[in-house]
């Protein structure tokens, strides 16, 4: 539960971020813009956190 919870903050406090990260790791973002960088959260992809992986996957297989 903590971890839905944790999802939701960063979901209201960092949209941009978490918006960000969702569609760069989705593949939908090019890689290779430096002020994108800053953007991209990394740590919102451990391992244990299904529902960023499942909202990247569909985007990798809609688009």
């Amino acid at each position: 539960m903590a971890r839905i919870m944790k999802i939701a903050r960063s979901l209201m406090c960092e949209p941009t971020s978490t918006i960000t990260t969702i569609l760069y790791y989705g593949n939908l973002l090019p890689r290779n813009l430096n002020n994108l960088n800053r953007l991209v959260r990394p740590e919102f992809l451990h391992q244990e956190n299904h529902f960023f992986h499942f909202l990247i996957t569909i985007l990798r297989c809609v688009w």
